[in-house]
């Protein structure tokens, strides 16, 4: 994991001092920037969008807490670094990560990157969770694809588009209402579980069919589904009392 960071330090000679223990000994972090005074952290941050600051409590007539209130919205995570053991309550109170009493040490700076790396790491998980569940919001149905993994492509189908599924060994034969049938890799089960939250429902141990291109429920050979493309579907007995409950369940069913 590459962690993109500002050093704000205003002494030169410690900012090289972190420079050489970053190199040596947390190779992880990318230092993006150096600064040495609120203004300069400021435009720093704003161009780079650091993932976290060393900030050095002490900058010339200002703090770092007068950087972090200033931030607006930016919330890189932060580790303290100063030589004034006064500003640890300080820096607990704006959350800091951890808090470096100079001079800094190989060992204290790893032990607060290994926090940074657990912090971030699980801010990523919150944003792909966050990702997922707006898009779950936002998307309806028809607009949701399902990725098929072919043997030389991945092609991308709406849900809506995919009539049936037919299972075939380890792969799996899909159906789409333009009559295309795709040979995919991935088995019935896998579909299963995917699909059947978006109306597709398990006939057989070889088919699973979207339920809004089922056309008719017919007593024929102990049950088989009558599709839209005039494609017969078997039922399994197994299966058969499931799929005529989810049948009479569908939207605008009268049972």
């Amino acid at each position: 994991m590459t962690i993109r960071t500002i050093l704000v330090e205003d002494e030169p000679h410690n900012a090289e001092h972190l420079h050489r223990l970053i190199a040596a000994h947390t190779p992880q972090l990318l230092v993006a920037a150096v600064a040495s005074t609120v203004p300069e952290a400021l435009v720093a941050i704003r161009l780079h969008q650091p993932d976290l600051l060393l900030l050095d409590v002490q900058l010339k007539q200002e703090t770092g807490f007068d950087l972090l209130s200033q931030l607006a919205g930016l919330a890189p995570e932060v580790i303290f670094v100063t030589a004034f053991d006064q500003y640890g309550v300080r820096a607990i109170k704006f959350a800091a990560l951890d808090y470096l009493l100079k001079p800094v040490t190989a060992s204290d700076l790893q032990e607060a990157v290994g926090k940074a790396v657990v912090r971030l790491q699980q801010k990523q998980k919150d944003r792909k969770l966050d990702h997922l569940l707006s898009f779950l919001a936002t998307n309806s149905q028809e607009q949701q694809k399902l990725a098929l993994p072919l043997q030389d492509q991945v092609r991308y189908e709406t849900i809506v588009s995919i009539v049936r599924l037919e299972s075939s060994n380890n792969y799996s034969y899909v159906l789409l209402e333009s009559g295309e049938k795709l040979l995919v890799c991935r088995t019935l089960k896998e579909f299963a579980g995917m699909l059947e939250p978006y109306g597709f429902i398990r006939t057989h141990q070889s088919h699973l069919v979207n339920s809004r291109f089922v056309k008719s429920f017919l007593k024929e050979d102990g049950g088989t589904l009558l599709l839209t493309d005039q494609s017969k579907i078997p039922l399994s007995k197994a299966h058969r009392a499931i799929v005529k409950e989810k049948l009479q369940q569908l939207p605008g069913s009268l049972g």
